[in-house]
């Protein structure tokens, strides 16, 4: 009996659900990228950036219909957007303004309680499209089957990821009990919504549009893809958390961008590029999950993680790593704090010129 007891005691316990996901994340969004770059398809670094997404979702046991909701709605976005560039040529007024209301809509669903993962990639896939499709024909058909292309690879690895690492069942229980409660209990306040679309239109839009008159759209889609994201990442926050996650998420994911470059400048290898990637799978996970579900401040250190993704593989993609390619990483990285000093500011002047409104549960109570 001591024996027994002894070798049973010494048998180790198998990891906690926080613990489960954070390797999940770090393994799969490691082979995504591994997958991406050996293979090297254009733009092919969406893929990891979609796998990271999915994985840093609190799901027990998806289903595949909601990973192929998501090619869906990526490929949708990329290929519906083809019907703006004739109006943007020609009739460039009229095109700014739908763009602008296809961008409002998209933030608006995921305002209204919509999943914030489709909502961003519906809003990357329609900015990247928009964007490099006024400047070549040629760019736009290599960036739109390269997302669509990065979106399936991306959402295979995140399914594998999930068959490999799956949750301990007690976690699966208890996460979706937790998740149908929440979304069943809060209501959505259309006005707060409304407030919350047009102030990630008031980001995301101005830069949009600064791309396409600079010309330069197709060699800063690294910088659409991070302004798209700063548009979900402001949603439904005060003005100061939302500032606060927008300089924390840049800061941390350009240090980490910035270790992660120097090491590969004195060891150029795809081994140690996607064991890079794993290991601030592992750290970025750490404060994305907490127990049966997300951090407190789970969605900036997401971001966090994909701005560090989307700063790196572009540069590592230029394949020299001398001063040429030093000098396009570090202008990629100034033009990231230019665009969230530019979001920062935007999420003040639109919160001091367009107050939050107050939900409907807090006007009754003071009126009674």
């Amino acid at each position: 009996m001591p024996t027994r007891a002894t070798t049973s005691a010494a048998l180790p316990a198998r990891l906690d659900t926080a613990s489960t996901r954070i390797l999940r994340l770090a393994f799969g969004t490691a082979l995504s990228l591994w997958i991406s770059q050996a293979v090297g398809w254009s733009i092919s670094y969406i893929a990891p950036v979609i796998t990271m997404f999915l994985l840093a979702l609190p799901l027990p046991r998806p289903k595949p219909k909601f990973f192929l909701l998501v090619v869906v709605a990526l490929t949708l976005s990329v290929y519906g957007s083809f019907l703006f560039l004739p109006l943007l040529l020609h009739q460039q007024l009229v095109g700014l303004l739908l763009v602008s209301l296809a961008l409002f809509h998209a933030f608006y669903f995921a305002a209204r309680g919509g999943n914030p993962i489709v909502a961003t990639l519906i809003t990357m896939g329609l900015a990247l499209t928009v964007a490099v499709g006024t400047v070549s024909v040629d760019a736009l058909l290599g960036v739109a089957s390269g997302l669509v292309f990065g979106a399936a690879v991306g959402a295979a690895v995140a399914i594998f990821s999930h068959l490999v690492m799956p949750d301990r069942p007690d976690g699966q229980l208890a996460q979706a009990g937790a998740g149908e409660s929440t979304e069943t209990s809060t209501g959505i306040d259309l006005a707060q919504a409304r407030h919350s679309a047009m102030r990630s239109l008031a980001v995301v839009f101005p830069v949009l549009l600064w791309l396409l008159l600079s010309g330069a759209s197709a060699a800063n889609a690294a910088v659409m893809i991070k302004v798209s994201a700063m548009g979900q990442e402001v949603s439904q926050r005060s003005t100061r958390d939302a500032a606060k996650s927008l300089i924390v998420s840049t800061l941390a994911g350009g240090l980490a961008a910035v270790v992660a470059w120097h090491v590969l400048s004195i060891w150029p290898s795809l081994t140690v590029y996607t064991l890079l990637i794993a290991l601030a799978g592992l750290v970025f996970g750490r404060r994305i999950f907490a127990g049966q579900g997300l951090h407190e401040h789970a969605s900036t250190w997401t971001y966090a993680f994909l701005t560090m993704i989307v700063v790196l593989a572009p540069a590592v993609l230029d394949s020299d790593y001398g001063s040429a390619a030093g000098a396009r990483f570090y202008d990629r990285l100034f033009m990231f704090g230019w665009a969230t000093l530019y979001a920062v500011i935007a999420v003040y002047v639109f919160d001091a010129f367009w107050g939050r409104p107050q939900s409907a549960g807090r006007k009754n109570a003071v009126v009674e």
